[in-house]
């Protein structure tokens, strides 16, 4: 399965990753490679524990135009 993420830096310079589709799945990593490892791992422990309890393995996402 393929899934997007974001990546964004806090103010310390650590990598955050999350992904959307997935509540509550975030991950960290001091290098940016680090972090995208990070992730696949809490994607695949996110998606096992949505399973055990029955849940969706994935919510809707959807993009918006917003005019500023």
């Amino acid at each position: 399965m393929k899934f997007n993420v974001i990546l964004d830096r806090d103010e310390d310079g650590v990598w955050i990753v999350e992904c959307p589709s997935i509540p509550g799945c975030v991950s960290q990593g001091q290098l940016r490679e680090e972090a995208l490892e990070n992730i696949k791992d809490a994607i695949a422990a996110c998606l096992q524990v949505r399973a055990e309890l029955s849940l969706p393995l994935t919510v809707e996402t959807h993009q918006v135009k917003v005019t500023a």
